[in-house]
Formats: C-alpha cells, sequence, structure tokens
C-alpha cells in the first residue's frame, strides 16, 4: 500500500492515483508466473488510510522475484517511488 504525497510529478494526488492503477494492471499477462494482480484506490477519507493497494498473487517465491526484477514492473516502482510519501508491504506464501 501506498500514501502517495500531495502533488509529484506535476499531478496531483488522484491523478497520480489513477497512473499507479493504470500501469500496474497493464502487467497483467505480461509478467510469466503472475496469477493475480488487482489494484485498488482508497474511498476513505480517513487521515490513516492509504491511497492504493496492490494485491498480487504468483506461482512460486521465484516467480515474486522475477516480477520484482522485470524491467516493466521496475519502470512502474520507480515511478511510484517518486510520488509517495509511505509503503508498507507484505508478502507471503499461504499456509505459512
Amino acid at each position: 500500500m501506498w500514501k502517495l504525497k500531495e502533488r509529484a510529478e506535476e499531478a496531483d494526488k488522484l491523478t497520480n492515483a489513477r497512473r499507479i492503477k493504470a500501469e500496474l494492471e497493464s502487467l497483467r499477462g505480461r509478467i510469466p508466473g503472475m496469477l493475480t494482480l488487482e489494484v485498488g484506490l482508497n474511498v476513505d477519507p480517513s487521515s490513516a488510510a492509504f491511497d492504493v493497494v496492490l494485491y498480487s498473487e504468483f506461482e512460486s517465491a521465484d516467480a515474486l522475484r522475477a516480477y520484482q526484477a522485470h524491467p516493466d514492473h521496475l519502470l512502474v516502482s520507480q515511478f511510484i517511488g517518486r510520488v509517495r510519501s509511505d509503503r508498507v508491504l507484505v508478502d507471503y506464501e499461504p499456509g505459512r
């Protein structure tokens, strides 16, 4: 999940959130081993809420690592790094 800066890359928070969603969703079907990818934009006005959430599933831990290093993912990741103010992350294996 990411909290976004109010303004970054010459755009407001909502514009950047929509761009993140579109760019991440464009990775569907392009990354080997990716089973599921879902991106949601926050609708809760609470200051505790994050702005964008990514949920994804991979066929294996190796597939996740390949996704993280994939050039198309890295381009999106670099943009997110420039527009976010905070990030939280959980990677887990089901049943563990």
